[in-house]
């Protein structure tokens, strides 16, 4: 028998936040790419970067009791929170994206704190510079209590799986901290026909698939077996990618070679959220990925989200045993939280 339609037990792996007010930059020229934030209308405001209208978003970014107030509509009954990926903040000199995301994290503290116990957070890190990187991933740790970290698919241009990433997936490793990878300043623009938003509905799945590409050709799971990594827009091309990268395997000598590992097994521990909008695609990830590997994920509070997650899964003919993985069960373990 399926979870009933009133289930209200899901989590959601894949949930932004934005602060209120962003706080002056402490130097005395301010960086290129520092946001702000100004009034719009009734309960919404515009992120300022660089002079020009980012985003305009509502409280629900900031404000903890309006996001939660959310939860019964959409199923859920735990939410894990992450910036904003553009306020990640890559592009600038590491103090700065150092500052920057400091006090994103300490917001983010702050409403998992005002949420009792409905919401956890996944912070930022510095990834621009590897060392300060893993120094903030420490204080997410021991002094914010966060648990987990955001990444983007990039870091200005540097794919993921690149071997000089190393120290930082062995700190969260070390530290027991999952990694959840957005998609960030994709590549690819070039090549869109059409309005700005074309960036977040095909070229955002097309650098996260790259991404997770990278990790099973660069062997990052090879050589970080216990490192739980897990991707946005349900691994966004990978699920296309991987039948043709397990065939290259053996056309090409140069991957059987570099590859030390099956791209299939490989990709089957790693984690992937359920935002993909369509029941046949939910049903596709599972037969890929497995259903020990799916997790929900919505994109809230941006207007492109999912409104509906868990009726989303019940939708698509899943057994209950399955449903039961991808609604709360996967998630847990992703967090490392108590069953």
């Amino acid at each position: 028998m399926q979870v009933a339609k009133s289930c209200a037990c899901g989590i959601d792996v894949h949930a932004h936040v934005i602060p209120g007010e962003f706080p002056k930059y402490l130097g005395s020229v301010v960086p290129s790419g520092w946001p702000s934030m100004a009034p719009a209308h009734e309960c919404h405001r515009h992120v300022m970067i660089d002079g020009k209208n980012y985003r305009t978003v509502s409280d629900k970014c900031w404000t903890t009791s309006r996001r939660l107030a959310d939860f019964a509509d959409m199923g859920l009954s735990l939410q894990a929170i992450s910036p904003m990926p553009e306020l990640l903040s890559y592009w600038m000199a590491p103090a700065d994206g150092a500052q920057l995301v400091r006090f994103l994290n300490e917001q983010i503290a702050t409403m998992v704190h005002e949420s009792g116990g409905q919401l956890v957070g996944m912070g930022a890190v510095p990834l621009q510079d590897v060392a300060l990187a893993i120094d903030e991933l420490r204080y997410m740790k021991t002094a914010l209590g966060l648990q987990g970290v955001e990444i983007g698919s990039n870091i200005n241009g540097v794919v993921m799986g690149d071997p000089k990433f190393d120290p930082f997936f062995e700190a969260c490793v070390a530290l027991d901290m999952p990694v959840f990878v957005h998609a960030l300043r994709p590549t690819g623009m070039d090549r869109l026909l059409g309005p700005a938003p074309l960036q977040q509905v095909l070229a955002y799945p097309t650098d996260v698939g790259l991404a997770a590409a990278s990790v099973l050709t660069g062997n990052l799971m090879t050589r970080y077996p216990t490192l739980r990594l897990a991707f946005s827009h349900g691994g966004g091309t990978l699920a296309m990618l991987l039948p043709r990268l397990q065939q290259a395997m053996s056309v090409f000598p140069a991957l059987k070679d570099s590859v030390q590992r099956s791209p299939t097994e490989q990709a089957r521990e790693l984690y992937y959220d359920t935002l993909v909008f369509d029941t046949s695609m939910l049903r596709h990830l599972v037969h890929t990925f497995g259903a020990s590997q799916l997790m929900i994920g919505t994109d809230y509070p941006f207007n492109f989200h999912d409104q509906r997650p868990v009726a989303r899964l019940q939708d698509a003919g899943l057994d209950a045993a399955v449903l039961d993985q991808l609604t709360h069960a996967n998630a847990r373990r992703f967090l490392g939280l108590a069953a």
